[in-house]
């Protein structure tokens, strides 16, 4: 999980942010400039194609060369022989001078992600075993590392080519019908999404947002990062939607769901807490406050979460995660509305609060407007629990500081050293 978690922050988070800005430009939120650029539509969306389009070949890459990292072994073959399988695995077998890249382009992209995933870890996994079997080719000691490295990936590499192409080539000989009511080859990628079709619409509900913002919040309750370990399983088809919503479609929970409109300030939803800190009568929380702030405006709340501290704590673990299951609610309700734009750009959690919801949701202010309603949202719901383990917080500090001053009235005073000189005779 931490190799497929490295692989899309690494490999694929900066071509989705940086393809995605050219997906705004050819859909401007103005209609009159909607309008002016509608012949130049098609052209402006090519580095958008080419970069969000092809996230699963890039990821395929990064999940084989993530976990090589992990397992100490040479990563850039394992991640060059995954991006050559996922390419096999994507075109059906025949004449590829027929062959159209707009054919496969949807298989590069959202509808890859599992495919790409699954041949990531294969691929390492794999060549990891052969390294250290005596089914390998290997070399005297005398022979370049480099040669040897090649000679050790040999026979991996040819079984897993084969495998991969026997298998599309008998996946490739049957047919599917799509949305279009059009016959097309299949292929695994469209296989695989025909059999987890299911999840994926039963993932794009709101009992699945609810589900995974408890599962975040209740491990973030214990100290474990409830996003990354979420992330790790749900991000392809949270991706998977985002891809559809580009291309027109609908889908509300997706990746900006909870880290643009969701996780305010951070997990929890936790901005408000740090303004309540800044003014608090405790010394500890306005410390906490102080520190904080800066983090605050980048989303990151750990400063918040152990320094309050939200973890372990059982006070404050109630509106931990009652206040992220309300706003979830009141998001999913505004996306399905189309009170709001459903999200359509990813981009880093760390854009400051008005600014992401503006981008995520494809030029829609709305979407600025639903993060400072949730913010207010937060802010109420927080301010109750706050007070009490404000109270609680002080007590303690008070009598932290009478014991303090008792210890202190009741310790001896220093006596005074009388110091005499003796006159030394001559």
């Amino acid at each position: 999980m931490q190799a497929i978690r490295d692989a899309f922050i690494i490999f694929t988070l900066p071509l989705i942010i940086a393809g995605s800005v050219f997906l705004i430009v050819a859909n401007p939120p103005l209609d009159i400039l909607a309008v002016w650029l509608r012949p130049y539509q098609s052209a402006i969306l090519v580095p958008y194609q080419l970069s969000f389009g092809l996230m699963a070949l890039f990821l395929a890459f990064g999940v084989a060369h993530s976990l090589a990292q992990y397992r100490r072994t040479e990563p850039v073959q394992p991640g060059i022989l995954a991006m050559v399988l996922f390419l096999v695995a994507n075109v059906p077998v025949g004449d590829l001078n027929n062959l159209k890249l707009g054919d496969i382009l949807p298989s590069l992209g959202g509808q890859g992600l599992l495919v790409a995933i699954i041949l990531g870890l294969l691929t390492t996994e794999v060549m990891y075993w052969f390294r250290n079997s005596r089914y390998t080719i290997r070399l005297p000691k005398t022979v370049p590392p480099n040669v040897k490295r090649a000679f050790e990936a040999l026979v991996p590499t040819l079984l897993l080519l084969t495998a991969i192409w026997l298998l599309e080539w008998f996946v490739s000989a049957h047919t599917i019908t799509n949305s279009n009511g059009q016959t097309q080859q299949l292929t695994l990628p469209l296989l695989l999404m025909e059999v987890f079709k299911p999840l994926v619409v039963v993932q794009d509900s709101y009992p699945a947002a609810l589900l995974e913002i408890i599962l975040m919040m209740l491990l973030w309750s214990v100290g474990i990062h409830g996003m990354n370990i979420v992330t790790a399983i749900a991000l392809p088809f949270w991706l998977t939607t985002l891809s559809g919503n580009a291309n027109g479609g609908h889908g509300i929970v997706t990746e900006p769901f909870f880290h643009i409109f969701s996780h305010l300030g951070g997990s929890g939803a936790t901005w408000p807490l740090v303004i309540y800190m800044l003014r608090s009568r405790s010394s500890q929380l306005r410390t906490v406050g102080r520190v904080a702030l800066g983090p605050a405006i980048f989303n990151i709340n750990e400063p918040v979460t152990f320094g309050v501290p939200m973890v372990l704590n059982p006070l404050m673990m109630i509106p931990f995660l009652m206040v992220p299951i309300v706003i979830v609610t009141v998001n999913y309700l505004a996306f399905s509305l189309g009170l709001v734009h459903v999200p359509v750009v990813m981009q880093p959690f760390t854009v400051p609060i008005g600014i992401s919801g503006f981008i995520a949701s494809g030029g829609d202010w709305r979407g600025s407007i639903l993060q400072f309603v949730n913010l207010a949202l937060s802010a109420v719901l927080y301010y109750p629990f706050f007070k009490a383990w404000e109270r609680i917080l002080v007590e303690r500090e008070q009598q932290a500081e009478s014991k303090e001053q008792e210890r202190a009235s009741k310790a001896p005073s220093t006596p005074k050293i009388l110091t005499t000189t003796t006159r030394q005779e001559p």
